[in-house]
């Protein structure tokens, strides 16, 4: 059972080989980058590439994407050939090599629009009911390799899972004022309240996917750190962030204060993985009260996964603002 995973240079598609491998399980990575997981140079974009690296593959996972970051230095058209042209030649090959099991890496950038509220509104509560409002090529072109992959379901019986997670980058926030205003482990701590993922436990949603997907057939799912919020907890959140999670831990002050770490003032919106939860079977294990067990314990939050695959950035060129050449 040879598993094709997309993206392998990209910090997704190297966790999961890693993964795969240490398994044993017959894995074959593609990327344009040549990467020690990539076992295939080449483009999505090439019809004639993708059926090649079809042979003997019984499942595929597919994380090659040109991400948000890549607004700003990639025209539209670069974002449909990939992420739409590119999905969908995956899905042509696939159907016609017989493969069983599909799962696509979307994101929570598909709900666009619908993560900002007005000011003074309530936090967004964030299912797989909300609509889907793109603001950008990134979230519009992935939004449509999501339609594709369920046509395929529809017309060819391909069974196809889609799972949209949070961020699970180690870089820098591509926000200059979070960037000022929050050291990087702060802010991706904070984040695991309500709109980050440990690779690790992207990987494992992933697998899990992988192999329920047969006999799911279709499902979308959020793939985000659990959050410890409910509803109720929306409008406060919106003005007093800080205050709702010290009185869900109450000992955060202190271990944050030792740290000369801050809580965020405002959160705008809180991602529900419930239903991964339920249909997949996914246990994510890195969640913001394994940050406050780390800090106890004095060491670091993120995963031996996140170590070892690192930070790649997104971007051959080095920019004067940062990782990011603009905010996007």
């Amino acid at each position: 059972m040879t598993i094709l995973v997309t993206g392998s240079a990209g910090h997704l598609g190297e966790a999961i080989l890693r993964t795969l491998r240490r398994r044993g399980s017959p894995a074959r990575g593609v990327d344009l980058k040549a990467s020690p997981f990539t076992d295939a140079v080449g483009s999505i974009v090439d019809p004639s590439f993708v059926r090649t690296q079809m042979d003997g593959v019984t499942a595929v996972i597919h994380t090659a994407t040109l991400h948000k970051p890549h607004v700003a230095t990639h025209i539209k058209q670069a974002f449909v050939d990939t992420n739409v042209t590119g999905t969908l030649n995956l899905l042509e090959a696939a159907d016609a090599a017989g493969v069983r099991r599909f799962v696509f890496t979307s994101t929570t950038s598909a709900f666009g629009s619908q993560l900002r509220p007005e000011a003074g509104q309530a936090a967004v509560w964030v299912t797989e009911e909300l609509p889907s409002v793109p603001k950008n090529i990134y979230g519009a072109t992935k939004l449509m390799a999501e339609n594709l992959c369920e046509l395929f379901f529809r017309e060819r019986g391909l069974p196809v899972l889609i799972l949209r997670t949070s961020r699970f980058f180690p870089e820098d926030d591509d926000d200059p004022a979070m960037r000022s205003a929050y050291a990087l482990d702060n802010a991706q701590a904070n984040e695991l309240l309500y709109r980050r993922l440990d690779i690790a436990d992207a990987v494992s949603a992933h697998l899990l996917a992988m192999a329920r997907a047969g006999e799911i057939g279709f499902g979308c799912y959020i793939v985000s750190a659990t959050s410890p919020f409910r509803q109720h907890h929306l409008a406060a959140l919106a003005r007093d962030a800080d205050g709702v999670v010290r009185e869900l831990y109450p000992d955060c002050a202190q271990l944050y204060a030792a740290r000369g770490w801050r809580l965020f003032p405002a959160i705008d919106r809180v991602y529900v993985n419930d239903r991964a939860r339920r249909e997949l079977g996914w246990r994510p294990e890195f969640d913001f009260a394994h940050v406050l067990r780390s800090l106890r314990e004095g060491c670091d939050f993120r995963s031996r996964l996140a170590h070892e695959v690192g930070s790649k950035g997104y971007h051959d060129t080095l920019f004067d603002e940062g990782p990011y050449p603009v905010a996007t």
